[in-house]
C-alpha cells in the first residue's frame, strides 16, 4: 500500500494563492497574518492532513523531500569543480536525512534570458538550495517566481533577503593577509575582481583592513582581475595583467586564481616562494594546474552544506526558522608557496 505523501506548506501556499511565509507565519503564531487569513489558512491546513514537525518527530516518521540544486554552468567546467564538490556534499549530507538532492546546471543564456529551472517550472522539488551565485536579475526572477523555500549556499543576495550559508569570507582573508605581514611581506597585491560576488569582495575588504593595520596604503595597480569582466570567465583565454612594479606577495581570493597566478610568476622567471610569495583561499585546484601547494584558507564544505540542508528541511517541512546569513568558520592551511621576507 502506498504512503501518502505528508502535505507541505507549499501546498497549503498553493491552494490558498499566498506565499510559503504567509502559511508559516499563520500556522506558527507569529505577527504579519490578519486573524482573518490565519484562521482560514489553519481550517485548510486541517482538512489537507498537514501535521507540524514538531508532532511528525513525535510519531517517529521520517519524511522525505526532494531538494533541487541549481549551480551555473560556468562553475562545473574542468578547472572550476570546488562547486561540483560542494554539490556533492550537500548530497550525501540529503541523503543521510533521508532526502533526494537534484542538481540542475542552469545555462548562462538561460541566465541572460530569466528562463527558470525546469526542476522549478516543472515542481518537481520541494525546495532548493543555489550553490554559487548567479546574475543578480536571474536571482531576482528566482526570487519572485518561487513558490517554494530557497537556501543560498556560498553567497548571499545584495537586493532580497534570503536564507544563505557562507564561509568567513572577511575574517578568512584578513588572517591569510595578517600571515603574511607576520612573515615580513609589507609589499602585498589582491588578485580577484571586485563586486564579482559578494564573497570576492568581503575577501578583498579582509585584505584590506589587514593592510590598514599595518599602516600600508592600498594601491590600485595592485588590484588585479582574476576573471573576463563581461563573462565572469577566468579561463577560455583570459590572461592575468600583472602591474608593472612587482610586490613581493599576492593575495589571491581562490586557489584557483593563486594557481594560474604561479604559473604566469613561472613563465615571468621568478620563483614561488623564493622571490614572491602567494596565498588562496578554498584549499580546492584542479589537479595539475600549479605545481607548487598553495598556502590557503580551507572552507569547511562538508559543515557548509549540513547547515544548508538542515535549513531547508525545516522550511520544507513548516518549522519555524529565523531568516540569517550563517557563517560558516574555515582554517588556515599553511603549504610550499610562502616564504619569509
Amino acid at each position: 500500500m502506498a504512503v501518502a505523501k505528508a502535505v507541505k506548506l507549499a501546498d497549503i501556499a498553493g491552494k490558498m494563492n499566498v506565499s510559503v511565509v504567509t502559511v508559516s507565519k499563520a500556522l506558527s503564531g507569529q505577527k504579519g497574518v490578519s486573524e482573518e487569513m490565519r484562521e482560514k489558512i489553519k481550517k485548510l491546513a486541517d482538512e489537507m492532513g498537514y501535521k507540524q514537525p514538531s508532532s511528525t518527530r513525535e510519531e517517529g516518521k521520517n519524511t522525505s523531500y526532494s531538494i533541487g540544486v541549481l549551480v551555473g554552468e560556468r562553475y562545473l567546467d574542468k578547472y572550476e569543480s570546488f562547486y561540483w564538490n560542494m554539490y556533492q556534499e550537500v548530497a550525501q549530507k540529503a541523503l543521510s536525512k533521508g532526502c533526494l538532492a537534484t542538481l540542475e546546471v542552469v545555462p548562462a543564456q538561460n541566465e541572460k534570458e530569466l528562463i527558470l529551472p525546469t526542476l522549478v517550472r516543472e515542481n518537481k522539488v520541494d525546495g532548493i538550495i543555489v550553490v554559487g551565485v548567479l546574475d543578480e536579475d536571474y536571482l531576482e526572477r528566482l526570487y519572485t517566481d518561487l513558490k517554494i523555500p530557497a537556501v543560498y549556499l556560498d553567497f548571499y543576495s545584495k537586493r532580497h533577503e534570503c536564507d544563505a550559508v557562507v564561509t568567513d569570507n572577511y575574517f578568512g582573508m584578513y588572517k591569510m593577509t595578517s600571515y603574511l605581514f607576520e612573515m615580513g611581506h609589507t609589499e602585498i597585491a589582491y588578485v580577484g575582481n571586485l563586486l564579482a560576488t559578494e564573497s570576492i569582495t568581503d575577501r578583498y575588504f579582509g585584505y584590506a583592513k589587514a593592510l590598514m593595520e599595518h599602516g600600508k596604503q592600498i594601491r590600485t595597480d595592485w588590484i588585479i582581475d582574476d576573471r573576463d569582466r563581461t563573462t565572469g570567465r577566468s579561463d577560455a583565454g583570459f590572461e592575468l595583467k600583472l602591474p608593472e612594479e612587482m610586490p613581493t606577495a599576492f593575495v589571491c581570493n581562490c586557489d584557483f586564481a593563486a594557481g594560474q597566478l604561479i604559473r604566469k610568476l613561472e613563465k615571468m622567471g621568478y620563483r614561488v616562494p623564493e622571490d614572491i610569495s602567494v596565498v588562496g583561499f578554498d584549499n580546492y585546484i584542479y589537479p595539475g594546474l600549479c605545481d607548487v601547494e598553495i598556502t590557503t584558507y580551507e572552507v569547511d564544505m562538508r559543515e557548509m552544506a549540513r547547515v544548508s540542508v538542515n535549513h531547508i528541511i525545516k522550511k520544507i517541512s513548516g518549522e519555524y526558522v529565523k531568516q540569517k546569513i550563517s557563517t560558516v568558520e574555515g582554517h588556515m592551511v599553511l603549504k610550499a608557496s610562502v616564504a619569509k621576507k
